[in-house]
Parts: C-alpha cells; sequence; structure tokens
C-alpha cells in the first residue's frame, strides 16, 4: 500500500512542486495528498463575484430590453427603477470584491497571483497549454497541477481579468454620466468617456465586455465539472474548502 501524505504534512513533503509552482508530480509509489490550494479570502471573492455577475447578467439585460409598461400609476410600481438600483448596487459589490482581490495580488500567495500574470517567456509553459488541449480534446493525458491549468490560466486572464477591468471602468463611467458631471463620480470616471468615446461607444463596449465574460463562465463550469468527473484532481470543491484532493 502506497503511503498517505495528510493536511498537516508540510508542502515540500507532501509534494513536489514543477516549473512555475504548478505541476505536481509526487515521490514514486507515493500517492499524492491533499494540498490547501485557495484561503478564505479567496473562495469568498470568487462565491461573491459569482453571485453579483449573475444579478447583472439578468437586471443588465432589462436594462437593455426594459420589460412591458405596467398599468396604473408609476409610483405604484416603480419596477424598473428597482431594476436599475440591484444592477448599480452588484455593480459596485463586483468592482469593491475585485479592489479586495488586487490587494489580495500584492499581499496574497503565489496562487492569489496566477491569473494576473501570463508567462509569456516560458516554452514548457506553452507545451502545457497544447497538452492541455489535447486532454480537453481526449487525445492526450491529464496533468495534476496545484493551481489553474496552463490553459485555464490564459483563458481567466484574456477573458475574466481584462474584461472585467473594461467592465467595471464602463459601468463606472455610464452610473457617473447618470450622476452628472459636477458629481464625484464623473471626477473619478469620467476620464472614460475621454479614452472609448461618446455614451453609446461606452455602452457598446460595457456590452461586450459582459459577454466575454458571460462566454468565460459558461465555458470555466463546464471546465471545472469535467475536471470532477473524469479527472483524479478535485476541482469545485477546492473552492469550497480550499484543499486540492487527488484522488
Amino acid at each position: 500500500m502506497s503511503k498517505m501524505y495528510h493536511p498537516s504534512t508540510p508542502l515540500p513533503n507532501r509534494v513536489r512542486e514543477g516549473h512555475f509552482g504548478e505541476a505536481i508530480l509526487p515521490p514514486a509509489g507515493v500517492q499524492p495528498g491533499p494540498v490547501y490550494v485557495y484561503d478564505a479570502g479567496i473562495r469568498i471573492w470568487h462565491w461573491v463575484t459569482f453571485l453579483a455577475i449573475i444579478v447583472l447578467c439578468v437586471t443588465g439585460y432589462f436594462i437593455g430590453s426594459p420589460p412591458p409598461s405596467i398599468g396604473g400609476e408609476a409610483y405604484g410600481h416603480y419596477l424598473f427603477g428597482w431594476i436599475r438600483f440591484t444592477h448599480f448596487a452588484a455593480g459596485m459589490i463586483l468592482g469593491v470584491a475585485f479592489v479586495l482581490r488586487l490587494y489580495r495580488l500584492l499581499f496574497g500567495g503565489k496562487h492569489a497571483r496566477q491569473i494576473f500574470w501570463i508567462p509569456f517567456w516560458s516554452i514548457a509553459w506553452w507545451k502545457d497549454i497544447f497538452a492541455e488541449i489535447g486532454w480537453y480534446l481526449f487525445i492526450g493525458k491529464p496533468k495534476e497541477y496545484v493551481g489553474h491549468n496552463p490553459l485555464a490560466h490564459i483563458a481567466m486572464f484574456f477573458m475574466f481579468v481584462l474584461p472585467m477591468f473594461v467592465l467595471l471602468f464602463t459601468g463606472f463611467a455610464l452610473y457617473a454620466e447618470g450622476a452628472g458631471v459636477q458629481s464625484g463620480w464623473y471626477t473619478w470616471f469620467g476620464w472614460v468617456f475621454g479614452v472609448l468615446g461618446d455614451s453609446m461607444t461606452v455602452h457598446t463596449w460595457h456590452h461586450v465586455a459582459m459577454w466575454v465574460v458571460i462566454i468565460f463562465s459558461i465555458v470555466h463550469m463546464y471546465m471545472a465539472i469535467r475536471e470532477d468527473m473524469t479527472h483524479r484532481q478535485t476541482t469545485i470543491s477546492s473552492m469550497i474548502s480550499g484543499w486540492r484532493f487527488y484522488r
């Protein structure tokens, strides 16, 4: 029977990490044990962002395609007002959560920093990307990783992190436009119109960035569920408990 490592075992004695500290290379004859990857702050940010994006998608759709008018006096319903309020509130929660996530970028561990940078210069990293593509196409063998695999890494950078900056800046700029040019909001975010153009152009950038995040979220959920079902490492539960297990 192979030796099993326990959570209390120090990481250097539990697994040997490969280049960039991502790939797991367990010693011969040893079954890899659980690894604590995502701390509480990262997990809370993940699920708060998940819920905020759902609310923003639903309310954003109704803002772009308003529901039919309701009979009676407007003050008796205020439906669209509540839709906009919910959208703005979710956007501000998303913005605060992202700022706190940037704090973890500066003061968190290497796995907290991973999605914010891409090792373009690494030939080994590019090879691992194509190896992961082969695995997802069912023509290659899987490889275990402590953090995100290289394919997920590059997808999160280009389809989540960068669009999130666009989404937040354009969203707050549009909110500032409604608040007025004399408002503090416009002082902070009015520059967005100078960079991107008129209000309609900013709306378009906001809309496109949201669709990129939506497409990423769908693919992200599929990949996470697929990995849990077909691979020997846990994925979804690691973002709940923080521990990644290897079956």
